[in-house]
């Protein structure tokens, strides 16, 4: 029996581990391959030339200033909303961490459709009051400065994420004794908690800096309009061209976007292994300061900032799929439900568009779950080198900016498969395997840090009933392990219907996704319809994670992160 067991546990980490090189390593060994075989071309490669083109170190370095203005713009939301929600007695903490979590779980397409439908002379909302800028005024967020705000609004919850998790670990014997000692609160925020929670500001920061530097959608809809390209934008528009050339210089700027993320993840790595402050002994009550007379003035600010980054950009975009065209005002004359009878009843592509993000994202979901129960056993039941590199293999799809991956996919699968006379380029195939890769560690956590609360003695009473790894995997992990598959699978599918950056290189005729849909509606300028598909899939997100906060009551702690 126990020679069985051990067998199929050898065989599990062998079928797994083969599994994750084939789709997380593979693309990227061949994206590097191809990388550096035009690098080592004479003078004259695409390489060569793509890396002397002055648009490739601008795009580059407009990243790095979007990216970083944008983790500041983060840092301020993010860190302000950790310190009122984690450490005061404010009222409705789950609302207003509902509220900072949702612009992250919102496509970051639909969030810069509605801030533009928010700003600009042509914003129904803004008509509607009589508020808007005079016509033929320019549209303030196609610049650099609206696609770092929008990337910080997109990314305050990862600071948010970061910086509560250090606070929480905060015990507040700590506070009283500084405070029984004359210290004000001033000097404990200085001396006392900063100190304390300024890794967790670090870390929290360079999530935002590298999510920044992968993201897609944002600076798509505020950039290209008026040709400011940062890298993932330059290599859609060169993915856009033809020529024999486009492959090498896509896939070297690939490798240029993934060097300065891992750079990035690398710094946040070492913020969290690096020399600190550290807590000894048991962790007491959280902090919890009472504002006082103050409380209602800290609730105000609060609902203001929700107000201003979430509620009324969706305001804008709910009105502007209500008019008839854009640059009409709302009014109760204007006022129509046509752009959804057109998307929903008379244009095919959104229903097919819909059932190809369901599809895959249901499919990503099961998978992933699948495979994320026997990986988290191994993991909390065996340990080894092999499963540690087995983690940071899955951790590299993620890692890398989605364009990287969609890139190395193309790279990889544009032949037909050995043996066969077709390939995967141009199919969902594709996408569901870019899915795969990108979501994986995604599935894992929320199992993994369920499986540590599963008292092993349980299967060890089993395994001496003669029940083998099957019928224990079966019978006793799934059903207590079911809550964290069922969270794992709703982030996995709410992760993967958002999702752009992949699709937007891998999609073909017949295959769009929803996030590919509005973007495609929105270049061409059907800014109506593609508010109307917007608004739906806020909807649908909306309902998705008010679901997801339900099951969250059911999780062990840390299965949902932004739970309290």
């Amino acid at each position: 029996m126990a020679l069985s067991s051990s067998f199929a546990e050898r065989a599990a980490t062998t079928a797994l581990f083969t599994l994750a090189a084939l789709l997380c390593l593979l693309p990227m060994l061949r994206l590097a391959g191809v990388a550096v075989a035009d690098w080592l071309q004479p003078d004259g490669s695409a390489a060569a030339r793509i890396l002397a083109e002055r648009a490739t170190w601008l795009a580059m370095w407009r990243s790095l200033i979007t990216s970083f203005w944008g983790m500041v713009v983060a840092l301020l939301l993010g860190g302000s909303f950790a310190l009122l929600v984690t450490l005061t007695d404010v009222r409705g903490k789950p609302l207003w961490v509902f509220g900072l979590m949702l612009p992250m779980m919102i496509p970051p397409q639909v969030t810069a459709l509605a801030w533009l439908q928010m700003t600009g002379p042509s914003s129904a909302l803004l008509q509607a009051i009589g508020a808007a800028p005079p016509l033929g005024s320019p549209q303030p967020l196609y610049s650099a400065g609206g696609i770092a705000l929008l990337l910080g609004v997109q990314h305050a919850a990862l600071v948010y994420l970061a910086v509560r998790a250090s606070l929480l670990a905060i015990p507040a014997d700590l506070v009283e004794a500084a405070q029984q000692a004359g210290a004000s609160r001033g000097r404990v925020l200085r001396d006392v908690l900063w100190p304390l929670a300024r890794r967790g500001v670090a870390a929290g920061a360079m999530l935002a800096f590298v999510s920044g530097l992968g993201n897609f959608g944002i600076p798509a809809l505020l950039g290209i309009p008026v040709s400011y390209y940062v890298l993932p934008t330059l290599i859609y528009q060169k993915m856009a061209s033809l020529g024999t050339a486009v492959l090498a210089q896509v896939a070297t700027l690939s490798m240029l976007t993934g060097a300065l993320a891992l750079a990035g993840v690398w710094v946040y790595q070492r913020l969290q292994r690096g020399p600190g402050y550290r807590l000894l002994g048991h962790v007491g009550k959280p902090l919890v300061w009472p504002l006082g007379r103050w409380r209602l003035l800290a609730e105000v600010a609060l609902a203001l900032i929700l107000l201003v980054v979430l509620i009324a950009p969706l305001l804008a975009l709910l009105a502007a799929s209500l008019v008839p065209a854009l640059g009409v005002p709302l009014s109760a004359e204007t006022a129509s439900a046509a752009a959804y009878v057109e998307m929903l009843t008379r244009q095919g592509v959104t229903w097919r568009a819909a059932r190809n993000s369901l599809l895959l994202s249901a499919t990503a979901a099961a998978v992933l779950v699948a495979l994320a129960l026997p990986l988290a056993w191994l993991m909390t039941r065996r340990h080894g080198r092999a499963l540690r590199w087995l983690e940071g293999l899955l951790e590299l799809p993620y890692a890398l900016p989605g364009v990287v991956l969609a890139v190395a996919c193309i790279l990889t699968f544009a032949r037909p498969l050995p043996g066969l006379q077709w390939g995967l380029y141009g199919t969902l195939w594709l996408i569901l395997l870019a899915y795969l890769a990108r979501f994986w560690i995604v599935a894992l956590r929320p199992v993994l840090g369920a499986m540590h609360d599963v008292d092993p003695a349980l299967e060890e009473a089993a395994q001496l009933a003669g029940a083998g790894p099957v019928r224990r995997m079966r019978g006793i992990l799934a059903p207590l392990l079911a809550p964290a598959c069922w969270a794992a699978a709703l982030m996995v599918f709410l992760t993967a219907l958002n999702e752009l950056t992949v699709s937007a290189l891998l999609w073909s005729a017949g295959q769009e996704t929803l996030g590919v849909l509005i973007f495609n509606f929105y270049e061409s300028g059907e800014s109506v319809l593609a508010s109307a598909i917007a608004v739906l899939i806020v909807v649908f997100v909306v309902a998705a994670m008010l679901l997801l906060a339900w099951l969250g009551r059911h999780l062990p702690r840390g299965a949902i992160p932004w739970r309290n």
